[in-house]
């Protein structure tokens, strides 16, 4: 059910997170990852749960860099420095070949199954889709082209070019830049509560994907909508600036 709090008309583009909100981040990596603890005879904690301490260590680790303000350290060698902790907290042997491995998953992630006609309604409708992600340049590359996405999107940027990780504010204005729009002119789309908050105090409206039932926890910057899904969005999304 599509809540809403503000007026889209003046809206031109979608720009999208994509790890965990086009493509099922969570999903896809424990599908990679329990071949690989069942090779090691792992079984003191289940995938999804390796899986979650993965993610949470690369959340915070980026989070810690762009709170730095130092040298931008790419989102492979974040990845690399995850898996490393959370294979070695878990007790499990390893080699680094092998947490190359995993880590290159990252760019072998299904789309969420809502996602591609979504999408693509939202294309014909006439809106911008662009791709904001803190994903390297060639992961991106090799990811979206394995998600199936690849034709539908005008731009699709990392946040290298902005030298920082987000929510922080030059992500968003770079995203915006990217595709010659005031960033009032863009809705930022995440799964994530953390990356509407910084796309919302960076001027634009926001669409929080609320596929997990959970609250969005933040009322100085609340989104403009929160919806259920793709299929949600896009239905909300057209309605509002085409009827």
């Amino acid at each position: 059910m599509t809540e809403q709090s503000e007026p889209l008309a003046n809206v031109k583009a979608l720009m999208f997170d994509f790890y965990g909100t086009v493509v099922d981040m969570q999903g896809s990596l424990i599908k990679a990852i329990t071949p690989y603890l069942e090779s090691k005879n792992y079984t003191a904690q289940p995938a999804n749960r390796v899986v979650t301490w993965w993610r949470r260590t690369h959340f915070e680790n980026s989070m810690i860099d762009g709170l730095l303000g130092r040298a931008h350290i790419p989102y492979r060698e974040i990845g690399r420095q995850a898996v490393d902790y959370t294979l070695t907290r878990a007790g499990v042997p390893h080699t680094m070949d092998e947490v190359r491995a995993l880590v290159s998953e990252i760019e072998r992630l299904e789309p969420f199954p809502d996602v591609i006609e979504a999408l693509t309604k939202l294309k014909d409708a006439g809106f911008k889709l662009v791709i904001l992600s803190n994903g390297d340049p060639d992961m991106l590359e090799s990811g979206v082209k394995f998600s199936g996405t690849e034709d539908l999107w005008t731009r699709v940027v990392s946040v290298a070019a902005a030298g920082a990780f987000k929510p922080h504010f030059k992500t968003y204005a770079t995203g915006a830049k990217a595709v010659g729009l005031d960033p009032s002119e863009v809705l930022f789309v995440a799964n994530h509560a953390f990356d509407c908050v910084g796309a919302k105090a960076a001027g634009m409206h926001t669409a929080f994907v609320d596929r997990r039932k959970r609250p969005f926890g933040n009322e100085y910057y609340p989104p403009t909508l929160v919806v259920d899904d793709f299929a949600d969005l896009a239905r909300t999304v057209v309605d509002q600036t085409k009827g």
